[in-house]
């Protein structure tokens, strides 16, 4: 997996960037990136994991998340399938100037802060802001700049939503550990359907197992283990929603006892396996 920096370049004629992405997921790279602009991504329908900051986890039925300026994050479309349609905003900050007095810029304001630690919003602000989004795409000049700034003050207002992390990530910790995070990170998606040992993988990334551990810790604030758990239940979960049995999840994820996968399901996702089948067949899950 590689983790990159993005050069976001605004639309012609425009102080930001405005995307459409309907093409089918095959010719899209949604890898791990950062830039310093402000991204607004609403995936219109559809299922696929959402990856910002040190969060993972994955949505159905498409997804609304405000991800802050230089927060790590993956593309939408990662583990989704055809037909995926999405819009993204990208915006720098400095591109929303308001008067000092303004009490709604200060509303504003406090939202951008909340976005450094990514901000879902549940459905039914999706459905509301949808509207104004698709409208976006089909306007120019000062009428694309008032509609941005009337999402954001409906977003400002908005209570119905979660933060994805519980603290910020530094980019500087993807930034300056980049090829050994993409070493570490690769490894894991070659192997995670196999015993994997950490002594390996602290040689991969040329550390002492102690030094390793402490590494990984600071850089994702889990450990490598429990990464490593996180990784094999959220691939777990895309395969329930496929459809595979209980017992073939967990031999085809690493685990080579269901009884400790079905332990390790509870912790990571609050539900038991049964639980999650039931649930997703019902369209109440949110993984």
């Amino acid at each position: 997996m590689k983790v990159t920096f993005e050069r976001v370049i605004p639309n012609e004629k425009s102080s930001f960037r405005t995307i459409h992405n309907n093409s089918p997921i095959s010719e899209f790279k949604w890898e791990y990136h950062y830039h310093p602009e402000i991204e607004l991504v609403c995936v219109i329908s559809g299922s696929g994991t959402r990856h910002v900051g040190y969060h993972k986890s994955n949505y159905t039925h498409g997804d609304l998340v405000l991800i802050g300026s230089n927060i790590p994050h993956s593309g939408f479309g990662l583990n989704s399938i055809d037909p995926h349609e999405e819009i993204v905003l990208q915006f720098k900050e400095e591109i929303l100037q308001f008067p000092q007095q303004e009490v709604e810029a200060r509303s504003i304001k406090n939202l951008l802060e909340l976005s450094k630690y990514g901000i879902h919003f549940h459905h039914k602000v999706k459905k509301a802001l949808l509207p104004k989004l698709k409208l976006m795409l089909e306007s120019e000049g000062y009428k694309r700049y008032l509609l941005l700034l009337e999402i954001l003050f409906e977003l400002s207002k908005c209570k119905d939503y979660d933060l994805l992390n519980k603290e910020i990530m530094p980019y500087t910790i993807i930034s300056k550990n980049k090829t050994r995070l993409e070493n570490i990170f690769t490894y894991v998606e070659h192997h995670y359907d196999k015993e994997i040992n950490i002594e390996d993988v602290a040689k991969l990334a040329n550390l002492t197992l102690p030094a390793f551990c402490n590494f990984f810790k600071k850089a994702t604030q889990i450990t490598f283990t429990e990464f490593v758990n996180r990784y094999r239940i959220n691939k777990a979960c895309l395969l329930m929603a496929q459809d595979k049995s209980i017992s073939e999840c967990s031999y085809s994820c690493g685990f080579n006892n269901v009884t400790y996968f079905n332990r390790m399901f509870k912790k990571y996702t609050g539900k038991t396996p049964s639980e999650f089948i039931k649930d997703y067949a019902h369209n109440k899950v949110n993984v």
